[in-house]
């Protein structure tokens, strides 16, 4: 039997909200989407253990959706449950086997990769990977994953046909980075999401699961692109570079910008200059409304004074699948940004991560490079390509690394720009007026792209527009630069800054892609 591992709900009668039954909870999760329904039950006798998990058969049935029975193999055979699922201190795989029929289905929970090879080996058909995150569902004895190592556990699952379901945590806010944070680089991924509170603890049981169950499809649908993407050459690249400002320019995208506060004036003058809308808001109260509105979002943590806003506003920007520029502004500078950095990009997917060679390494875990505060010392990576695809291939993303050479990769082609001017360097400010514009254009070709990118048959975490939009993004600000430093007024630093945003104001498509300084590494 093919089983759909999607949407899978485990219950938890201890969860439903007062005024809802067992039964119409469930049903209306049935009619949102689920998939898979698993029946956890650790304090029931097995009485009361046996009329739940009826309940749930008749309803499973009615909706054409598999009923497994957590740990009770007595109960799965009472019911004529599709299957069971097992702890790692529960029976073995090999005896559960023995005792149900052929065609029962037996999952089992692993927290690494070795549980997940001996599930494999034992016979299992799909494996529930977790914690992923917290959870207060369930005592957790084992190590929170976190998003970003799924990936390596699911390496055990190459060339196989177990099925995978991520635990733990799991919410429609967080959906998103768990999905694409599991993809390996061969394309295997998550089969779907295992989720308890979200759906049962909530008044609208509907619609919680029709928010997961939409992130799941859209997810699916689209994740083939990751490992396909499209071809590019020069020439089609300085076209689409220019295109992109045009798209700026008719779209004017909301930019919504939490960023430090050095450089708020001239983030949001920049925002304006290139044709885009900014809004500074750090409040978590508005991150809900403000990601419903189309365009980008830049998340700047070069003043760290509102994680919390940091955190929503990613969390519901992946949920609208809008934009997400990261910039990591001095992250390899202290030990406790480098935690904050690991944590926001646990919470949320980026789209695109900005930053220079040192914030770059310093997310590489690389010490080739270090960071003197918000600034890179030493000579440079001796393979920055290397480097800024590595990183977009671990983070599921684009990666832009600046600086007198900028390197721009999707995970497969790399880029080298060679525009700008050394003026750049002795302003505040010029490096976050990158990630301005990076999100500008990451916001204008989303709301471009129609119904923020709702209808783009691709990954939009990593899609091929979003590369050209953060080549666009830093080329626009080294272009305009090398422009106003040619300027008469210029004198220094002090009247470089107003000459560069007039430029940035006058830049047009054509100027864009005639002077972009472009080669394509891979």
């Amino acid at each position: 039997m093919e089983i759909d591992y999607s949407l899978y709900l485990v219950t938890g009668r201890n969860l439903i909200p007062d005024g809802i039954t067992y039964e119409d909870s469930l049903e209306q999760a049935l009619k949102g989407g689920v998939t898979v329904v698993q029946v956890r039950e650790k304090t029931a006798d097995t009485g009361e253990f046996l009329e739940v998990a009826r309940a749930t058969k008749k309803l499973c049935e009615k909706y054409k959706v598999p009923l497994i029975i957590n740990d009770r193999i007595d109960i799965a055979l009472a019911v004529e449950a599709d299957g069971v699922h097992l702890g790692q201190t529960d029976m073995p795989i090999k005896v559960a086997r023995k005792l149900l029929p052929a065609n029962a289905i037996i999952g089992i929970s692993c927290n690494t990769g070795e549980e997940v090879e001996k599930a494999v080996s034992a016979g299992a058909d799909y494996v529930g990977i977790g914690p992923v995150c917290a959870t207060s569902t369930k005592q957790v004895t084992s190590p929170l994953l976190g998003p970003r190592n799924l990936g390596d556990i699911l390496v055990a699952l190459e060339n196989t046909n177990v099925k995978s379901v991520a635990i733990g945590g799991i919410k429609s806010t967080n959906a998103t980075r768990i999905l694409f944070g599991s993809i390996m680089t061969s394309g295997k991924s998550l089969d779907g999401l295992a989720v308890v509170s979200d759906i049962v603890a909530s008044p609208e049981p509907l619609i919680a699961a029709k928010r997961l169950k939409d992130a799941v499809s859209y997810f699916k649908a689209s994740r083939t692109k990751f490992s396909s993407l499209d071809s590019y050459t020069t020439e089609s690249l300085k076209g689409s570079v220019g295109e992109a400002l045009r798209y700026v320019r008719e779209v004017s995208p909301l930019v919504h910008q939490i960023t430090n506060v050095v450089v708020t004036t001239q983030s949001a003058n920049a925002t304006i200059a290139l044709g885009a809308s900014p809004i500074m808001a750090t409040s978590p109260e508005e991150m809900e409304d403000l990601a419903r509105i189309p365009g980008g979002l830049l998340i700047n943590f070069g003043t760290l004074t509102s994680l919390e806003g940091m955190i929503v506003a990613g969390q519901h920007a992946n949920q609208n699948k809008k934009p997400v520029v990261f910039d990591p502004v001095g992250v390899g500078a202290t030990s406790f940004r480098k935690r904050t950095a690991a944590e926001l990009l646990n919470a949320w997917q980026a789209t695109v991560i900005k930053g220079n060679a040192g914030e770059i390494g310093a997310l590489s875990n690389s010490s080739e490079v270090q960071s003197k505060g918000v600034d890179s010392t030493g000579s440079g990576f001796t393979d920055p390509a290397s480097t800024v695809r590595s990183l977009a291939l671990r983070e599921r993303c684009v990666v832009g690394m600046t600086g007198a050479v900028d390197w721009v990769s999707d995970g497969k082609h790399v880029v080298r720009l060679g525009n700008g001017h050394p003026l750049l360097g002795e302003i505040t400010g010029s490096g976050c007026m990158v990630g301005t514009s990076v999100a500008t254009f990451c916001g204008a070709l989303s709301v471009a792209a129609g119904a923020e990118l709702k209808e783009v048959p691709s990954n939009p975490l990593v899609d091929g527009d979003m590369f050209v939009a953060a080549i666009a993004g830093i080329s626009a600000v080294t272009i305009a630069s090398e422009i106003a430093a040619l300027r008469p007024d210029v004198q220094g630093p002090g009247t470089f800054l107003p000459a560069f945003i007039d430029e940035l104001s006058k830049l047009t498509p054509e100027v864009l892609s005639e002077k972009v300084n472009i080669e394509i590494v891979s």
